[in-house]
């Protein structure tokens, strides 16, 4: 009976928030573009420094192998995305620096290139991030069922709540890097099933993986940092009017204020 609550807990949770993200986020993003990419970094940055961050701190791990982790995580999305950089470019012979010289080449055209592509990467490390998350996510739902059944129904929603906000910076990040909204719907909800995939390893190694739930959150914050400055935040950084600089830190803020407003009434 507690396996299929917990079942049912962590499904609802992974999944219905990815679905709820997307009904909000996808038929924005058609229209408002680089105020979703200002969003989506908000978003997820707010998702790592305010919500999985203290989370993690909070327990007994020691600050410094949460910091190792934290820098770990950081090179090893920067690898990950020049790997897949270098494949893009093998493959295609048609790399950055070339889009680079092409758009100073023409000034227009590279204006128009920014606002019909987003991330040339990204995706891998969202999705990583994203499944090491859920999975962590899955083990605080079945610890706290086995503790109550009530408990654990009140932490299925609060998973729900604070996962929407940060879903909408995925599937905005998902989105841009696959071409069509429902290849970003179908690999963000992918990564949303890893939650039941945590609920049932919770469930029966709960107390052997509650020591390693701190650096589960410190993993996946490595990822929502490194996309949101690495791969988003660069997009944003290019001369505008004033009207539209206001309302791309206007948005950001938005992202920020979301995640953290959510999170503050989850808990």
């Amino acid at each position: 009976m507690t396996l299929l609550a917990i079942l049912v807990g962590t499904v609802a949770a992974g999944v219905g928030s990815v679905w709820l993200a997307a009904l909000m986020a996808l038929a924005m993003l058609a229209r408002y573009t680089q105020h979703m990419l200002s969003l989506a970094a908000g978003a997820l940055m707010a998702t790592a420094f305010m919500h999985l961050l203290p989370e993690a701190f909070e327990s007994e791990a020691g600050a410094h192998e949460l910091f190792a982790m934290l820098l770990g995580g950081l090179v090893f999305f920067f690898l990950l995305d020049k790997a897949e950089l270098w494949h893009h470019g093998h493959e295609h012979n048609h790399g950055p620096a070339q889009e680079e010289a092409h758009g100073d080449h023409a000034h227009h055209h590279h204006d128009h290139a920014h606002h019909n592509h987003g991330p040339r990467s990204g995706g891998w490390a969202v999705l990583a991030g994203d499944s090491v998350h859920a999975f962590g996510d899955g083990i605080l739902i079945a610890s706290a069922f086995l503790a109550d059944m009530r408990l654990g129904v009140i932490t299925s929603l609060a998973v729900l709540a604070h996962e929407v906000p940060h879903h909408i910076g995925d599937l905005v990040v998902l989105r841009l890097t696959s071409g069509t909204s429902r290849a970003a719907l179908v690999k963000v909800s992918m990564a949303g099933t890893v939650t039941a995939l945590g609920g049932v390893v919770g469930y029966f190694l709960v107390t052997q993986l509650q020591d390693y739930l701190p650096f589960f959150l410190v993993a996946a914050s490595s990822s929502f940092v490194y996309v949101a400055l690495a791969d988003l935040i660069p997009q944003l950084q290019k001369q505008l009017g004033f009207r539209d600089t206001v309302a791309q830190v206007a948005w950001l803020l938005a992202g920020i204020a979301l995640v953290t407003l959510v999170s503050s009434l989850a808990h």
